[in-house]
């Protein structure tokens, strides 16, 4: 790993006098038009997937590999295009798959928020974010106010009929007024989730996560020590050729601050995670005959840093800072029942980032607010020489592994970023939004290193064969947004029209390289399967334009009535006539509210639009239109007790999410290669006591 030896020593001089912002105030919803916060303990919902809270904000929506493998997608884009943190921290899933996304280390029961940017992000906000910016924040307590000590916590248990779920988190809190202790510790478990038609299988999901943390602030210094434990025992991703086996992983961060005053900010963190994980077709799915069995053994280690000086002025503010992360994986496959099979599937491939960056947000006059920043990140990549058994047995596959063994795999980039934003003020309650931006990303390890046709994509989870491209060109998104903010006394809303022109962006094609064409069509002769002819991801041009908006209209002192509206169109820009893959259809929410001071209830309606703007290359498929219905109910029983109850899909409506993702597993109530359904009518109850 080159960027620990290179880049761990500077940072570790550096700590004492650079610091990483600790945000421990409690966010609802952000003043600012600009962000999207959701709060943990007020958003109520059923699923185990923290990400499904995302499509309460405008433009975001979430493609579901699993119950607790949900990607983020923003605006059309997903995965890696999305800059994912947690508490400021990035992380690369251990699963070249994708089945433990980032988000999945970010537990309910442990968070404060989550933070969503809107439409473009800021350059110190996040090194490669060409789809968007997350950001989730846990809950460390406060320091006490006064020479008293505080002691307080929250228990939180919630149950769901749809799979027999349940969930149990506690957190205990203890503060002088310069030391903070945090102890909190959540289990969770569900059978396979019930659908109209029968069941999905396999659904079931089993998890733990435990985390301490302490923190001292001593005058204008505040040091903040983190440790997280992550443990997920079986878990089913049908929308995957395998499912989770374990993933266990240990989180640490150090968080250093000074704050002179509020004219000078110096904020620093190092950042480490050792994730392991296991995925097999045969455990939780029926198992394929023994000679197809196959086990994946795969791990990461991940360390990062981020620097970061603010210094504020009487028109503004400067931000200057330098930041670093480094990933390496391995992932490597076996069969239990043939000890001489094996593949090395990815070998101690490395992507190492280091970023530089200056942002200066300013008000030239009463009615504009400016933002400009610049980035420039070096991205360095490299992976050591595979093999296996296929290598060994077929020509083919031996020429796959002898080309990329002979290749130059040590690819580096040097990307440039640059962002401008400003607000005008049109009245006390409105203001105009105008954007633009080049926001550059590297290929992932996966685009870049794949050298058998497999499917390890991280979560495309489209039942294709791929194999990487060493030569891939970054992917360079060129921005424009238009918006209006209006806040009066009874309505808000906040639409934007966005255009997003990408230049090579990567995308899988059909693969030109006979050798990977010739081993597929032989191991469909030997297996009897069907696969079809692999493709090969590649630099093509692409671009996504729409339209999204969240408003509120309070109707009365009691009675109000909100909602989202999104459309996004995805579509290659080369003369391929092909669409994007896995966009969200236009869709849109209403949610009608009740608030009393002890008790609230909420209807709310969420309709789809059928998708059939589709991909051609990634073979995908249409679907059909939909509409919901659910429920909500919460009673402030005392200061402390506050139970909440609800139904989701009141009507038990049979429907398929465009973005579920298709069935990969054998199952007498859903064919394999179909769209998987969403669950049915599910009630569930939560309750919160805090002390």
């Amino acid at each position: 790993m080159p960027f620990p030896l290179r880049y761990l020593g500077t940072v570790a001089l550096l700590l004492p006098i650079w610091a990483q912002a600790d945000h421990i105030e409690e966010l609802v919803v952000s003043a600012a038009h600009d962000t999207r916060s959701i709060d943990i303990a007020q958003e109520i919902i059923a699923s185990s997937d923290v990400t499904q809270l995302l499509k309460r904000a405008p433009g975001a929506n979430v493609n579901s590999n699993g119950p607790i493998t949900g990607i983020p997608q923003y605006r059309g884009m997903f995965g890696a295009r999305i800059a994912t943190s947690l508490d400021g921290m990035q992380l690369a899933p251990s699963g070249p798959n994708w089945m433990d996304p980032p988000l999945s280390y970010a537990t309910g029961g442990q968070l404060e928020s989550l933070e969503l940017y809107r439409g473009i992000v800021p350059v110190s906000v996040a090194q490669e974010a060409i789809g968007g910016a997350v950001n989730a924040r846990s809950n460390r307590g406060d320091f006490a106010s006064g020479s008293e000590p505080l002691l307080n916590g929250r228990v939180i248990a919630s149950a769901q009929s749809v799979n027999d779920g349940s969930r149990l988190s506690g957190t205990l809190y203890g503060a002088t007024d310069n030391q903070r202790l945090k102890i909190s510790a959540m289990t969770e478990s569900a059978d396979d989730a019930e659908f109209p038609g029968g069941e999905i299988s396999p659904t079931e999901y089993e998890r733990q996560r435990y985390d301490i943390g302490y923190g001292v602030r001593l005058g204008a210094h505040t040091v903040q020590l983190d440790y997280g434990y992550n443990d997920t025992a079986d878990s089913g991703t049908p929308a995957l050729p395998m499912d989770i086996e374990v993933i266990e992983g240990d989180i640490y961060r150090l968080g250093y601050v000074f704050d002179a005053g509020g004219q000078t900010t110096l904020e620093a963190t190092i950042y480490a995670s050792d994730l392991d994980h296991s995925m097999t077709n045969f455990a939780l799915r029926q198992p394929p005959p023994e000679p197809m069995w196959r086990r994946n053994t795969a791990a990461s280690d991940n360390v990062g840093f981020d620097l970061l000086a603010t210094f504020s002025d009487a028109q503004g503010q400067w931000k200057v800072g330098i930041d670093g992360f480094s990933a390496t994986h391995d992932s490597d496959i076996d069969n239990p029942n043939n000890p001489m099979f094996f593949v090395t599937n990815f070998n101690a491939a490395s992507r190492d980032i280091l970023g530089v960056f200056l942002e200066r947000s300013y008000r030239p006059g009463s009615d504009w607010r400016i933002e400009l920043g610049a980035r420039y990140n070096r991205v360095e990549m490299d992976a050591d020489e595979v093999d296996g058994t296929p290598a060994m047995m077929m020509p083919p596959a031996r020429a796959l592994r002898d080309a990329f063994n002979a290749a130059n795999r040590k690819q580096t980039d040097d990307n440039l970023d640059a962002v401008a934003r400003a607000w005008f003020t049109l009245s006390p309650s409105s203001s105009l939004y105008f954007g633009a931006a080049q926001r550059t990303r590297s290929p992932s390890y996966q685009e870049r290193y794949l050298w058998l046709p497999l499917e390890a994509t991280a979560g495309l989870a489209d039942g294709n064969l791929y194999t990487g491209n060493i030569e891939l060109d970054p992917e360079v998104s060129r921005q424009l947004e238009l918006g209006l903010d209006f806040s009066g006394e009874r309505l808000t809303l906040s639409p934007r029209i966005f255009y997003n022109k990408v230049k090579d962006y990567i995308q899988g094609i059909p693969g030109n390289d006979p050798a990977a064409v010739m081993l597929v069509r032989m191991m469909n002769n030997m297996n009897g399967s069907t696969n079809a002819e692999p493709l090969r991801f590649a630099n093509v041009d692409a671009e996504l334009y729409g339209f999204d908006m969240d408003w509120h209209l309070q109707l009365s002192e009691h009675w109000a009535l909100a909602g989202i509206v999104n459309y996004v169109r995805g579509k290659r820009d080369d003369g391929s006539n092909d669409n994007l893959y896995r966009i969200a259809p236009p869709n849109m929410s209403a949610r009608l509210s009740y608030n009393a001071a002890r008790w609230s209830a909420e209807l709310e309606g969420i309709t789809y639009a059928e998708q059939d703007d589709i991909s051609a290359d990634n073979r995908e498929l249409d679907s059909p239109g939909y509409g919901v219905v659910n429920l909500l109910a919460t009673w402030q029983v005392s200061q402390q007790l506050q139970i909440a109850a609800g139904i989701d899909n009141v009507f038990d409506r049979e429907y398929r999410p465009h973005l579920g993702g298709y069935n990969r597993a054998p199952n007498d109530d859903i064919a394999r290669g179909e769209r998987l359904p969403a669950s049915g009518v599910n009630l569930f109850a939560r309750l919160m006591y805090s002390f």
